[in-house]
């Protein structure tokens, strides 16, 4: 099994997407019987569009309903993926949804120890947007273009598409194109007034810097990609949680089957309950006709595509953001297969 070690630089391991082949769906073992039921069970997200599927869930009650009323779900939410793995890290959530690269960051830190992928959420989603006058790879020398942050998923398949254009880059911002890392907002503030040419970023940006910056999508992400799908954002368990309360975490995956089933049956009101949701939480609620624009981009599934992280490993190698760490056993795939199963449907796959 190849393995990819990362880098000993503090701010590409904090964020960076350092993914391998990663064995698949065995749960690790227990002896937890039914009295062993959670009191409470927390659930960590981000107030995003790519993770619907936690706001809907847990609005309208289908995750409470799952669990038991025995059982009180907590929440927490969080604005970057190190701060949501430092909190389970210490105890303060038991379940995350969460993107790819502090997946594995914490997989890394904790020497494989702390979490295990249960379920995907989110796939697709990113795209790369310019201003006027780029019209091909060709008009991209000498231009600024923005990523989320250094070594996230965004910025690694930004520098890797670069590179196959025949583009240098480099993590001070220099090179044929300059690569510079910053929050979404400010990047969309930035196309605006011209400080920046284009973003590679996920949705709701995407749509936001074409409808209010007056961008175009130069890539859509899901073209470079064999059946163009790529993971977004993963469901994460501690693994204490998952060791200790197993019937709790299938009951939990139950509840995410049933939310995606009732996305998929009635989008618009979905993307109402994440308008209403993400307003409250932020204070600021997304536009309903973006958010629709938006939602057409994503796919949400519960299958992890767990092989696009293995191709997403190589990109960061590629780009010199990674070396080789050994993420064998990262997904625990057997409590959401056994439910799959049970309604008929394909298994997913942990590699």
């Amino acid at each position: 099994m190849r393995t990819i070690r990362m880098l000993a630089v503090a701010t590409v391991a904090a964020g960076a997407l350092t993914l391998s082949a990663c064995s698949g769906g065995s749960t690790p073992s227990s002896s937890a019987t039914a009295e062993d039921a959670p009191d409470a069970v927390t659930i960590g997200y981000f107030p995003n569009l790519t993770h619907a599927p936690a706001i809907v869930g847990l609005a309208d009650g289908t995750y409470q309903e799952a669990l038991g009323d025995d059982v009180e779900i907590k929440t927490a939410t969080f604005n970057s993926g190190t701060e949501e793995i430092e909190a389970l890290f210490a105890g303060g959530i038991d379940i995350g949804f969460i993107g790819p690269s502090p997946t594995v960051t914490g997989w890394q830190k904790s020497n494989g120890e702390a979490l295990h992928v249960i379920a995907g959420a989110a796939a697709n989603g990113a795209a790369l947007v310019v201003r006027d006058g780029i019209d091909s790879p060709e008009d991209l020398k000498g231009t600024t273009i923005a990523s989320p942050s250094l070594g996230n998923t965004q910025d690694v398949a930004l520098r890797y598409w670069l590179k196959e254009q025949g583009y240098t880059t480099d993590q001070a911002g220099g090179g044929d194109v300059s690569v510079q890392p910053q929050d979404n907002a400010v990047a969309l503030t930035a196309l605006q007034t011209g400080e920046i040419d284009g973003a590679w970023v996920p949705e709701p940006w995407a749509t936001r810097m074409v409808e209010e910056a007056g961008a175009h999508v130069l890539v859509n992400e899901p073209d470079l990609w064999e059946g163009g799908q790529f993971v977004t954002t993963n469901v994460i368990v501690s693994t204490t949680f998952l060791t200790e309360h197993p019937q709790a975490v299938s009951d939990f995956l139950s509840g995410l089957l049933t939310t995606l089933d009732e996305m998929e049956a009635d989008p618009a009101a979905a993307q109402e309950t994440v308008a209403t949701q993400i307003g409250s939480l932020t204070g600021s609620e997304p536009k309903a006709d973006e958010l629709a624009k938006a939602w057409e981009n994503v796919v949400f599934t519960a299958d992890p595509l767990a092989a696009t992280l293995v191709a997403q490993a190589d990109h960061a190698v590629a780009v010199d953001l990674l070396e080789e760490t050994d993420l064998t056993g990262l997904y625990a795939l057997d409590p959401l297969n056994a439910l799959l199963a049970e309604r008929g449907d394909d298994p997913v796959e942990g590699e």
